[in-house]
């Protein structure tokens, strides 16, 4: 077997291992007891969504108790009024999403459950703009019944948190659906790109945040233009993205960083608390998990698994 192809295999185990992972610690919102501390979860629904389909809805996102959640609505008005927009131009408000506020310290948590259906933005770009828009301590799991890019998820985040006597600012979130939008197109722009990994991107996002905060916090100085540009170039190169990132792309990850700069994002100690716990999460766990199954025998049972069905095909054909 060529080296090629054998990495080609090794990719697919890894994808399994981790896939199977992430399923075993997905996250949950319990709906079958109120917490009274913090009342009940929100489940913030697109506008589009007729009454069945917000009820399958709520099953995708693990509901098992209507009677123990909170719903609202949510329009392309609330969009134009989070993030900005343009009313003349409505958009299809169909990604749903269902929060609850979790105990002091427990940060961010976003859980796609239906990763087949969100098909643009990953979990980690979610939280990373939730965080940038003031998100603390939430548990957030985000569906939609068919195919959606994902972008308007967020929206239903703010109003649930408006919701529940929590106002955010409007400069953190409309910075934050900025980052999500950059970040997405550059995603999407080079998704098809040898050397390209969409997770060594968001773990890049995270990065230069923390290097911004670095500069804001340590120097006790607004980093500069020049700043900015150093720190996005030194972390394209720290996560190998810098011989794949156009130059284009590069200037639109500056120009957002400059915006996000100049929230009160860069000071907040959350946010900081945050992007150091994530800081390598992305790609260690991935490493580990990939490690750990390489030591229980893992991957020898699923090489084995896939060469018995290999075979099997191919007497099918032969017949």
């Amino acid at each position: 077997m060529n080296t090629k192809i054998k990495k080609t295999l090794a990719g697919f185990f890894a994808f399994s291992i981790l896939f199977n992972a992430s399923m075993a610690k997905a996250a949950e919102i319990d709906t079958e007891v109120i917490n009274e501390r913090w009342g009940k979860p929100t489940f913030a629904y697109g506008e589009t969504l007729n009454e069945n389909q917000k009820d399958s809805t709520m099953k995708l996102l693990g509901v098992k108790d209507k009677e123990n959640i909170n719903s609202i609505k949510v329009t392309y008005k609330d969009l134009v009024k989070y993030i900005g927009g343009d009313l003349s131009n409505p958009a299809n408000m169909i990604s749903s999403v269902l929060v609850t506020k979790e105990n002091e310290g427990k940060g961010v948590e976003v859980e796609i459950k239906t990763p087949e259906n969100i098909t643009q933005i990953t979990a980690d770009q979610y939280r990373n703009a939730a965080l940038t828009a003031g998100v603390e301590d939430a548990t957030i799991l985000v569906g939609a019944i068919r195919p959606v890019t994902g972008e308007s998820a967020l929206t239903g985040v703010y109003k649930a948190f408006e919701a529940n006597g929590e106002t955010l600012d409007k400069e953190r979130m409309e910075v934050a659906q900025d980052e999500l939008d950059t970040v997405n197109q550059i995603s999407q722009e080079n998704k098809a790109k040898e050397g390209f990994d969409t997770d060594k991107l968001d773990e890049a996002i995270t990065d230069i945040k923390s290097s911004l905060g670095d500069i804001k916090n340590n120097q006790d100085k607004q980093p500069t233009l020049e700043d900015i540009r150093r720190v996005v170039e030194e972390s394209l190169v720290k996560y190998d993205l810098d011989k794949v990132v156009t130059q284009d792309q590069m200037d639109k990850l500056i120009s957002y960083f400059e915006k996000y700069a100049n929230t009160d994002a860069i000071t907040s100690e959350e946010v900081a608390k945050q992007l150091k716990k994530w800081g390598g999460a992305i790609l260690d766990g991935a490493k580990d998990a990939y490690n750990e199954a390489e030591k229980s025998g893992l991957l020898d049972q699923i090489s084995a698994f896939l060469r018995d069905v290999f075979n099997k095909i191919v007497e099918l054909f032969r017949q």
